[in-house]
């Protein structure tokens, strides 16, 4: 894989150690992450048009996670999320999974369910912008993809799907 195709985890947390820590966790199984401390600096980022999902802290300088998901999905950013937090309850938990979260981790969590919600929201992206990449025109014989082609099931699904 290339590096712009690579998949890459975005950790948004404003505890240093907590980045530090996810960061050699991702790195120490083989996966690219970029790391931030507010969410305005991962706004400003330029982000690869890879596979990616976000590790998205409650409690952030300046806005709530939860308001933060719902600006990223108003400014058209789509991306999966994974909350962390050490303050969570089960209304916030709700909320959450309600508005579309691929998890809702509270802090300390074990570095194996982190990573299962990664897994799982990396594959969430991949299918989605999978989705995007088709161009379907009716029939099976004239329905390709514009990249490549990940899987001839997927073709067929995205040709059956537009019929």
């Amino acid at each position: 894989m290339t590096p712009a195709t690579a998949p890459t985890v975005f950790v948004v947390d404003d505890d240093d150690l907590v980045r530090a820590s996810i960061q050699g966790m991702l790195k120490s199984v083989g996966l690219r992450s970029e790391t931030f401390g507010t969410a305005q600096e991962f706004l400003r980022s330029k982000r690869s048009d890879g596979p990616s999902c976000l590790v998205l802290d409650i409690r952030l300088p300046g806005v709530n996670g939860l308001d933060f998901q719902h600006q990223l999905v108003d400014a058209g950013i789509r991306i999966p999320v994974i909350f962390i937090t050490g303050h969570g309850d089960i209304p916030m938990t709700v909320k959450a999974m309600k508005s579309g979260a691929v998890e809702f981790l509270t802090k300390p969590f074990r570095d194996q369910d982190l990573l299962d919600a990664i897994n799982q929201a990396l594959d969430r992206d991949r299918y989605a912008n999978s989705r995007a990449n088709w161009e379907c025109c009716g029939s099976a014989t004239s329905c390709s993809p514009h990249a490549s082609a990940r899987s001839w099931v997927w073709w067929f699904r995205a040709c059956s799907i537009s019929r």
